[in-house]
């Protein structure tokens, strides 16, 4: 195809049909079904309303602090990943010895199944037998042994730790495709400018790596939001509900035959994502467009 060629809109249709039917079809149906009683104890489907979203928002219910716990999650990882990342990054992309092994290393952990991931660390993060805490008796520091898995204030700090543990890699990769895309003629040209370390950090490294940082935020901000490997291998949302999240939450109310509000837990999710998303990327691109 000629790339400055205009072509009719017929050539369009095939990708608006698949986008309408696996994409457009399927939300309307979520939605609809958001309003309605469907479970799997009755064979009729009776319209509701809003009355599954008024559950959801109910004081007698935990919807609330799966909410809570989503963000908490989603905002805690994002600056992680991306701090952790960003440091990587750079210390990567200097000239240091083995500089493509380390890489390697701190990547690895990005392609390994987070099911195989939780199952090692639910074994390491054992109070009782497993490596940390026995590592920690060893050296001397019992005081430092905890209760990862199954104490109510470190079970989500140890899910946080380990997805971001898993992820840090994969956001270091990107980060530093992006240094490596900024010509070393804006870092010449800020020393001869006077300018130091952090002079050059803030205000070149930063703005040229904006366009990666975005799709690193985005990504993080989107698997964050529908988190669910890690925590139903880690904890299965235990202690209680300590570390349940939307997405386990939406897993139990279809296991539970509550298929309407496991729907409006679904739905309240995507919008909150699809409007979370939009803003985000507005408020990172601003810069952009002013400067356009």
């Amino acid at each position: 195809m000629l790339r400055n060629k205009t072509y009719p809109f017929y050539f369009t249709l095939a990708t608006i049909a698949l986008y309408t039917l696996f994409l457009v079809v399927p939300g309307v149906m979520g939605f609809y079904y958001s309003l309605t009683d469907w479970n799997s104890f009755s064979d009729e489907i009776n319209f509701i309303g809003l009355d599954n979203f008024k559950t959801l928002f109910s004081s007698g219910e935990h919807y609330m602090s799966y909410v809570y716990n989503t963000l908490n999650f989603t905002v805690s990882t994002v600056v992680l990943k991306t701090a952790l990342g960003l440091l990587f990054a750079i210390a990567l992309n200097e000239g240091i010895k083995m500089k493509g092994f380390h890489r390697v290393m701190v990547f690895m952990p990005a392609i390994i199944p987070m099911l195989v991931v939780g199952l090692v660390f639910k074994s390491v993060l054992n109070p009782a037998t497993g490596l940390l805490n026995e590592t920690l008796r060893y050296v001397g520091l019992d005081f430092l042994a905890q209760k990862w898995l199954v104490d109510v204030n470190w079970a989500f700090k140890s899910i946080i730790a380990v997805d971001t543990w898993k992820g840090v890699g994969y956001i270091m990769i990107i980060l530093l495709a992006g240094l490596q895309s900024i010509s070393k003629s804006y870092y010449e040209a800020a020393s001869i400018d006077g300018a130091n370390l952090w002079h050059k950090f803030r205000y070149v490294t930063i703005p040229l790596l904006m366009p990666s940082l975005v799709v690193t935020t985005v990504l993080n901000l989107l698997y964050g939001l529908k988190v669910f490997e890690a925590v139903y291998v880690l904890t299965n949302g235990g202690p209680g509900y300590a570390t349940d999240v939307v997405y386990t939450a939406i897993f139990k109310e279809f296991s539970m035959g509550r298929y309407g509000v496991g729907t409006a837990l679904s739905t309240m999710l995507f919008v909150f994502m699809t409007i979370a998303g939009y803003f985000i990327i507005r408020l990172m691109t601003k810069g952009e467009d002013e400067r356009s």
